[in-house]
């Protein structure tokens, strides 16, 4: 039996599908210690009164100091650990921003094509978001 959790307790974390043409950013997790050497698509939690979308650029600016825009939500949801739920989006760099560097809980980053997307070791819980990303274009089938 899967617990759900109800919508008024739930909180949303943001991940992003940043792409370069058709390339994906990973971030290797050097914090907590229990995901380190672990990699994720960057991104972190939505606040109270925050639309996800704009969480999301924060949150790429602050973890990879970027300027960074959202196209559109990936199919599905994912629960992470109670009361967190995944949503990802893909997004793109805007023009003249800085390239992606790791700034908090990251130590390394590596633009993936959709030959290399399996060549690091995924979070469990992004795996499900990456497995839908393989699916659309421009890394997968169009």
């Amino acid at each position: 039996m899967t617990r759900t959790t109800p919508e008024a307790e739930r909180i949303v974390v943001v991940g992003a599908a940043l792409l370069d043409g058709s390339r994906l950013l990973a971030a290797r997790r050097s914090a907590p210690a229990d995901l380190a050497g672990r990699w994720e698509l960057p991104g972190g939690k939505v606040e109270a009164g925050e639309r996800p979308e704009d969480a999301l650029v924060r949150e790429l600016r602050e973890e990879l100091g970027v300027d960074a825009e959202t196209i559109a939500r990936v199919p599905g949801e994912w629960q992470l650990r109670a009361p967190y739920v995944l949503q990802v989006w893909t997004a793109r760099l805007r023009p003249g921003s800085p390239a992606p560097r790791p700034l908090e809980d990251h130590d390394a980053l590596r633009w993936l094509d959709a030959g290399e997307l399996w060549d690091v070791p995924w979070l469990d819980q992004d795996v499900p978001a990456v497995r839908e990303l393989a699916e659309l274009p421009p890394l997968g089938p169009a």
